[in-house]
């Protein structure tokens, strides 16, 4: 990238002050102001419509780079800002220690920046704006795709995931999950770059812009839909904050006992709602056993404490168990993807410092070693915990696995008053498109949400502000959708264009190497075929 880069400079000389360190500064701030515009797509403020037109400044910024390699620095600093953005509400539980992170994360930027100018700078014809249409929606993709990675921060805050109360989107990602809509919202921000600032491309970019339109169109219309199947009574109990893992049971217990009558399949208790082990201490087992046999349904509780199950590894685990009439049933879910920072620290031994800077976890929680799908009186349902119903994989495979409902507990009580709630939560519209199963998302202290098949919201959404118990009657559905059956087909095509994209341009570079002048050429021969030897 080095001598690439180079090359790049020796083209094209940097404008005046961008060269001297307060030009370079007043750049990235710029950058960074750039890439932070698409998290206002993102709830709370929601502005969905933002995401097709948000990347525009920060491509057009690189687009401008004087050389590859300030077209990088932009890709990092957009980033950066990006990643600040969409995780600002951490800064009081992790300080400055979410600059390192954002920091860090943003450098994964810095090869789309490069290729944002690559392919948009300068006058580019109808065949580098359509093979921009093609390579940076997949670039952006595979930047995504990387930082997804659980021991990177997982995939908050994926482009795609903005567009959660949008029907026709939520149709893609019945079709390819929530990758193949930051596909096509990047491929229409690079389709309008085109159109605003290169008029030889218009065509192919007005084309870019009609392709995507018919494909949201397309999967509106066409695309298969879940066939219902019934529908289940399912209680959410919302405590609120509360003090004291005392307090927070016994108001957890008062909530649902209101519930007794309503006929319920199951009532659903949020993240960390059960703070001792229950074989320790089983006279909170035997009161949540009565709360069963009173309402007439099996309680999912949470329990965040120290295991003391001989059998297991020694520590802390975070597990959704299912608790029946007579006690717990044996079904169990030990949380397997935990929280950076906030359950476990990454490389502790040279990251433990971060601890004391912020409140990162003292102590690394216990991780599960597989999914697992309770069956409740008949109906399957499949837990995830908090963080996990960010990854679009962890659903697919409950789907996989027969369940019926995915249920997501959770608890963002940290992050009262902040954009976390209402991002968290809209995360279940898009893992109910994606399997074509309802999703029910409890919080201990809002925001608890349920979505239907399709990602349609069911009954009402509590907010921060609610303590209730509420019941919702939650559609079924029958059948497979696409991104269940092919997985992340999508991926694998962005990544496909990108090698081909390598391929392609390393034989140009080749061809171009030996065919310029002065490269040398053919070795000369004498006349009876033997190599001209010099001096002779």
């Amino acid at each position: 990238m080095t001598s690439l880069f180079g090359r790049e400079r020796g083209r094209r000389a940097p404008g005046r002050g961008q060269d001297s360190p307060a030009g370079s500064w007043r750049r990235s701030a710029v950058a960074a102001l750039a890439g932070a515009l698409p998290a206002l797509a993102f709830p709370a403020p929601s502005l969905w419509w933002l995401a097709h037109v948000a990347l525009v400044p920060w491509m057009l910024l690189a687009r401008s780079a004087p050389t590859g390699r300030r077209a990088a620095l932009d890709g990092w600093f957009g980033g950066l800002g990006f990643m600040l953005a969409v995780h600002h509400w951490l800064l009081p539980s992790l300080h400055v220690f979410t600059l390192v992170i954002a920091a860090l994360l943003g450098a994964l930027w810095a090869p789309w920046g490069w290729l944002v100018r690559r392919l948009l700078g300068g006058r580019p014809g109808p065949g580098r704006a359509v093979t921009a249409l093609l390579v940076l929606p997949s670039g952006w993709l595979a930047v995504e795709v990387v930082r997804s990675w659980q021991g990177l921060g997982g995939p908050w805050g994926l482009l795609g995931a903005s567009q959660w109360q949008v029907t026709p989107a939520l149709r893609l990602a019945s079709l390819g999950g929530v990758w193949l809509v930051s596909l096509l919202v990047v491929a229409v921000n690079t389709a309008l770059v085109l159109l605003v600032a290169v008029p030889a491309a218009r065509l192919p970019a007005v084309a870019g812009l009609a392709v995507t339109a018919v494909a949201g169109a397309g999967a509106w219309v066409w695309a298969p839909r879940p066939q219902p199947d019934g529908s289940a009574r399912v209680a959410v109990v919302q405590p609120g904050v509360v003090d004291g893992a005392g307090a927070r049971f016994a108001r957890e217990e008062r909530l649902t006992r209101s519930l007794v009558g309503q006929r319920l399949d199951l009532v659903v208790w949020g993240e960390s709602s059960v703070g001792h082990d229950l074989a320790a201490r089983p006279d909170l087992a035997d009161r949540i056993a009565a709360l069963a046999r009173d309402v007439g349904a099996d309680v999912l509780v949470n329990v965040d404490a120290r295991s003391s199950d001989p059998a297991a590894a020694p520590g802390i685990y975070k597990s959704s168990v299912l608790i029946g009439p007579e006690g717990p049933t044996g079904d169990r879910y030990d949380k397997m993807r935990l929280v950076p920072f906030g359950e476990y620290v990454p490389a502790r031994s040279v990251l433990g410092w971060a601890t004391s800077v912020g409140k990162a976890a003292g102590e690394d929680r216990r991780r599960g070693a597989r999914q697992v799908v309770m069956d409740v009186g008949g109906l399957r349902v499949g837990p995830l915990v908090c963080f996990e119903s960010a990854f679009p994989d962890l659903g697919r495979r409950l789907a996989e696995d027969g369940a019926a409902v995915l249920v997501a507990q959770s608890a963002t009580s940290t992050f009262q008053g902040s954009w976390a709630p209402s991002q968290h939560a809209s995360l279940a519209a898009l893992r109910a498109a994606e399997t074509g199963r309802p999703v029910v998302h409890a919080t201990l202290t809002g925001v608890s949400a349920v979505y239907g098949p399709r990602g349609e919201r069911v009954g009402p959404r509590l907010g921060t502000e609610r303590i209730a118990a509420q019941v919702y009657e939650v559609p079924l559905a029958t059948g497979v959708t696409p991104y269940v059956r092919f997985g992340d087909w999508a991926v694998r095509a962005a990544l496909l264009v990108l090698v081909g994209y390598g391929a392609v341009e390393g034989v140009r570079g080749v061809v171009r190497r030996r065919s310029a002048p002065g490269s040398p050429g053919p070795r000369a021969r004498t006349a009876h075929g033997s190599p001209a030897r010099p001096g002779r």
